[in-house]
């Protein structure tokens, strides 16, 4: 019996083998049904269905899970006969047949009077060809020639000059609907060519012009070599066109154009396709911000005029809203010769639609060309290899201009063309002299400031007013050392704040934290504001209130709440915030009828969010700040849910991130705490990486990480989610109230960023600019996690396995004696 199943699978075999060709010719023809399957089994071409009742011819991968269509033939046409048969003619057409030879799609090859014994392949690299039985190497019509939605390696995106073939992705409609969509990535090969990714005709993104090596505004494009990616960018007489290849072959990867106005990139990790990058991803559209204007996805506000512009509507620039672009503040003088240049760094360079490209030049010969040009407004490189070469040259608005200021690479220098009064302006000496007179004109209003509020305070002093009396407290927080006399913020009244808030009413109270109630007040015109009273009972004290007035003064951030004032009056210590509507993001996240309003999109800001303000924190103010105690209760939201990171009483200075502070007495939460501060008092930038991953892992589970102590691990969140990280399960993680539309791979990159945060070793960890990075590339190439620090009971001698040199710390004698777990 066994020597029948055995051969009667042999012939299975060899029937499945011979059913899965490759080629059709003139006498065969692929039925309803039937497959071509490349010789090497990637691809597959047949008949399939979206939607009952409408078929197409398409090629999709053969022998991954998931049937991901890489071609369609008919995508404006769909079948809908039930007897169809694909066929190729004697003269080299494709066609689609019913049964009586109706014929409801067809193809002719461009050279079809030169073709012999015509036959259709489907070859290894998903190219459906109509070539010669007698040669492979040329083809008569070949579906690389005309992409759909996707790019795969080795196919050109781009134009052919010779015979005006336009290769671009068009998305798809929908996603059971193949026809075209408004979505378009195309070669934009007037100028100097760049890709463009267009909604109907109106442009959303553009790559930059290609430099030599890659996209001037795609900065990413230098790593990806190290992933076996190789790219090709073409520009002669005869074609303008790019494409890239893959050093391994077994590695699948796709461009694909898709219907919510991106171009991605996605690769396929052996059970699922991991997005690794998309554009555009940031709030930096294409003309976001107008003429000359510089837009930064990581600044507050994003867009700001060039240095010698202003915004053009001062209204509605102030308002947000950007698009009138900037203009010049003084006019130029090309006649006489007085314009000059200044420098942008790291910028993307402009649009290049209409600017003119001189390969040939040198910069300076560059720059001597725009001078002489009086339509000319800038200029740069073509070419940054070997230190730069060749001349673009921009005659229009400057438009789409932006900066990559936090890339360790990409972007280059722009040189925009200013008059000479603004670029005297913007030098270093004219600086210089404008600080030194802003600063005395400041110091004069303050002097004049304060001698009125003396004058009027001893005037109150001789009424008959009710007295006000300082404590000892107050007497504190004027010493020098330590004291408030360098804060940059109003002292604001304690009988405004009473007349703001009802008398601190009970129908004003929005909440209580460790430092106190807070409550919803309105000032001046109506501005509402939150005031935060320092409780007698409370576990923080003046302290905390001289560490958050002294810290957060000083940081200004689009993702950091602002402090707007705080009220030192008798025994009353109160802080006055900017109102969030929506309150802290742990009464929603938390809450299961609330819970319901976070939708993935909305979480996906809030992570996105939170990481750029904890870079800011970590690298880009003035001061480098350890926040130690982020958590969800101390992130705020705005009306629209933008997400600001409050709560700076528990806050560090940090003097680098790879100092290490030691702290004899440990203070924050349990839960987000890593492991090296809750157990062994040290703390660092490292410490607030953990308590990041924390929270982003809630937000994708919308669980608490509550348990700390617990002696099986994987009850609580981040022992769960390592986990379903290992068995593969991942997704069961996801918050049941995120409704059913949410990205995949958005969610699977967020928990895999989580685990990177988490892990035990601080070395491990990746940096706030790191983290930002991977929420903005997409990058799937991300470092495998290692298990995360499970705070458990241990031995007090027994001390941690990381091999943090502890030698390098110092230890801070300055932190209050108190584990807070609000």
């Amino acid at each position: 019996m066994s020597q029948i199943t055995a051969c009667l699978l042999f012939i299975l075999l060899v029937l499945a083998q011979a059913y899965a060709r490759d080629t059709i010719t003139p006498s065969e023809s692929l039925n309803d049904g039937d497959l071509l399957v490349s010789s090497d089994e990637t691809f597959a071409l047949g008949f399939f269905s979206t939607t009952p009742g409408h078929k197409y011819v398409g090629i999709w991968y053969n022998n991954i899970s998931v049937k991901t269509k890489v071609w369609v033939a008919n995508r404006q046409t769909p079948i809908t006969d039930s007897n169809v048969s694909l066929v190729i003619t004697s003269n080299g057409t494709l066609a689609v047949t019913t049964s009586n030879s109706t014929i409801l799609w067809s193809v002719n090859s461009s050279s079809s009077s030169v073709v012999t014994n015509p036959v259709a392949k489907l070859l290894d690299t998903g190219n459906f060809v109509v070539t010669s039985n007698s040669s492979e190497e040329s083809f008569a019509w070949q579906s690389f020639d005309y992409p759909t939605d996707t790019l795969l390696p080795g196919m050109k995106l781009g134009y052919d000059l010779r015979t005006g073939l336009n290769r671009n992705l068009t998305a798809w409609k929908s996603e059971t609907d193949p026809s075209p969509g408004d979505d378009c990535v195309a070669m934009n090969i007037h100028g100097d060519p760049e890709l463009t990714v267009f909604f109907g005709y109106v442009k959303r993104w553009r790559s930059g012009p290609w430099t030599g090596d890659d996209f001037n505004g795609i900065p990413e494009m230098s790593t990806y070599t190290k992933t076996g990616f190789s790219f090709k960018f073409v520009d002669n007489s005869n074609e303008i066109y790019y494409s890239y290849d893959m050093s391994n072959k077994s590695i699948l990867t796709r461009l694909m154009a898709n219907n919510t106005g991106r171009v991605q990139r996605w690769v396929w990790t052996g059970q699922t396709w991991s997005l690794f990058w998309s554009m555009p991803n940031n709030a930096c559209e294409y003309g976001k911000c107008g003429a000359y204007s510089t837009c930064d996805p990581n600044a507050s506000p994003i867009c700001a005029c060039l240095d010698g512009f202003e915004p053009k509507s001062s209204t509605n620039w102030n308002l947000g809203d950007w698009s009138d672009g900037c203009m010049r503040k003084h006019r130029l003088d090309c006649v006489n010769g007085t314009d000059g240049f200044l420098v942008v760094k790291k910028a993307m360079l402009p649009d290049t639609s209409n600017s003119t490209v001189d390969r040939s030049l040198s910069l300076d010969q560059c720059r001597t060309t725009c001078l002489r040009n009086c339509s000319c407004t800038g200029y740069s490189n073509a070419d940054v290899r070997n230190g730069g070469s060749g001349c673009i040259i921009w005659s229009t608005k400057i438009m789409d201009l932006r900066l990559f200021r936090l890339y360790e690479y990409g972007g280059q220098d722009f040189f925009v063309r200013l008059a000479a009064q603004d670029i005297e302006s913007n030098s270093h000496e004219s600086k210089t002299r404008v600080a030194i007179i802003t600063v005395c004109t400041v110091v004069g209003f303050l002097l004049l400031v304060l001698t009125g509020y003396c004058i009027l305070k001893r005037k109150k002093s001789r009424g008959t007013t009710v007295p006000v009396y300082y404590s000892k407290t107050d007497h504190n927080m004027g010493e020098s050392n330590g004291g408030m006399k360098d804060v940059e913020l109003p002292l604001i009244d304690f009988g405004t704040l009473m007349t703001a808030t009802n008398n601190f009413s009970t129908e004003n109270l929005l909440g209580e934290g460790g430092f106190g109630p807070v409550y919803k007040g309105k000032i001046g015109a109506g501005q509402e504001i939150a005031v935060k009273r320092l409780s007698k009972d409370s576990v923080q004290g003046i302290d905390e209130f001289k560490n958050e007035v002294m810290l957060i003064a000083k940081l200004q951030h689009r993702n950091l709440v602002r402090l707007q004032g705080y009220c030192i009056q008798g025994e009353e210590i109160m802080l006055i915030y900017e109102y969030m509507a929506n309150g802290s993001l742990d009464a929603f996240l938390f809450d299961k009828s609330r819970g319901t309003l976070l939708d993935w999109k909305t979480r996906f800001h809030i992570i996105a969010g939170v990481a750029r303000g904890l870079l800011y924190l970590h690298q880009d103010s003035r001061l480098r700040v350890i926040h130690r105690d982020l958590k969800a209760s101390n992130i705020l939201l705005d009306k629209d849910m933008n997400p600001k990171i409050s709560d700076f009483g528990m806050a560090r200075i940090s003097a680098g991130d790879e100092i290490i502070t030691k702290t004899r007495r440990v203070v924050g939460t349990y839960g987000y705490m890593s492991p090296e501060y809750a157990m062994d008092g040290i703390f660092s930038v490292k410490s607030d990486v953990y308590s990041y991953g924390v929270l982003v892992l809630e937000l994708i589970s919308g669980q608490k990480n509550r348990g700390v102590f617990l002696s099986q691990p994987h009850l609580y969140l981040l022992g769960n989610a390592w986990k379903l990280w290992n068995e593969g399960r991942c997704l069961e993680l996801i918050d049941p109230l995120i409704s059913s539309y949410f990205s995949q791979s958005e969610v699977m990159k967020c928990i895999h960023i989580g685990l990177l945060c988490v892990q035990e070793c601080p070395e491990d960890r990746p940096t706030m600019q790191s983290v930002a990075f991977m929420i903005d590339s997409s990058d799937p190439s991300l470092p495998k996690p290692k298990k995360p620090g499970f705070i458990a009971k241990r031995d007090s001698s027994e001390s941690s396995s990381c091999s943090t040199k502890k030698e390098l710390y110092s230890v801070d004698d300055e932190t209050i004696t108190a584990v807070t777990g609000r």
